[in-house]
């Protein structure tokens, strides 16, 4: 297996030895930020353009409208949703990125990238070795 690292350091501060543990601490807020049942897919859903509560809901069938609410409340807390009131009778509400969730844009490209490279084999190796323990 090919590995990209950059060879191992004496241990002294470099550019490719991230040991600094608030490196780590950062890396865990965003990761924080995004981890969630419905967090990615509501993401995902809003790189379309703002949507209105109801047709996000709509779209993450079966989200329940609680779970829903909370995930927007956590994404809007965290600086990557902005809701907005729209002056209509009855009120509507809609939800669109903000500059900071647009920014993860190359982040979830890669993230994609790897996921075409890499994750239906691990997949497909996973199954491969479970069938083969079932049948020994």
């Amino acid at each position: 297996m090919e590995n990209n690292t950059s060879d191992a350091c004496d241990g002294s501060e470099c550019e490719n030895c991230p040991s600094d543990p608030s490196l780590l601490i950062d890396f865990k807020h965003a990761i924080d930020a995004l981890g969630g049942k419905w967090k990615l897919e509501i993401l995902f859903t809003l790189m379309n353009g703002g949507v209105r509560f109801g047709a996000l809901r709509r779209a993450l069938v079966p989200i329940t409208q609680h779970m829903l609410t909370a995930q927007l409340r956590e994404l809007e807390r965290d600086g990557l949703v902005a809701r907005k009131v729209l002056a209509e009778r009855p009120l509507q509400v809609e939800y669109e990125l903000t500059d900071s969730a647009w920014g993860l844009t190359p982040a979830f490209r890669e993230l994609l990238a790897w996921s075409k490279a890499f994750g239906p084999r691990r997949h497909a190796e996973a199954s491969a070795s479970t069938l083969e323990a079932g049948l020994a």
